[in-house]
């Protein structure tokens, strides 16, 4: 059976190329969402194997949205996503659970390293 991921990124492109990257390479993307608070809902409704979190997000941050989900479920598998390489927000979102991160602009082999080491 195909893992299922949840895809979080207010920007739909950025959305679209994880989703592309991730069917084209036998992963399942059971949803979507934009913002942080769409996140932590979908994860709820989903219950995705594996979550891609952009961390600068409307509404409510990668980061928060991460503690949320890790609240609900402290062994949940989110990789978190940013354009910005700045070494306080990755050590936050490590810290807070995340299993990895992927800078962005996005390469497909880094995505999929990523993706197939957090899910074993």
């Amino acid at each position: 059976m195909a893992h299922r991921i949840l895809v979080v990124d207010d920007a739909a492109f950025m959305r679209m190329m994880i989703k592309d990257i991730l069917t084209k390479n036998g992963y399942e993307v059971v949803g979507e969402a934009a913002d942080g608070q769409q996140a932590v809902e979908k994860y709820k409704e989903l219950h995705p194997d594996l979550v891609t979190m952009d961390i600068t997000m409307p509404e409510m941050d990668g980061i928060t949205a991460l503690k949320e989900i890790r609240k609900m479920n402290p062994n949940s598998k989110v990789i978190m996503c940013s354009a910005m390489g700045q070494q306080a927000m990755v050590i936050d979102a490590i810290q807070a659970g995340a299993k990895d991160f992927i800078v962005k602009p996005f390469q497909a082999d880094r995505v999929l390293e990523a993706i197939s080491k957090t899910l074993g």
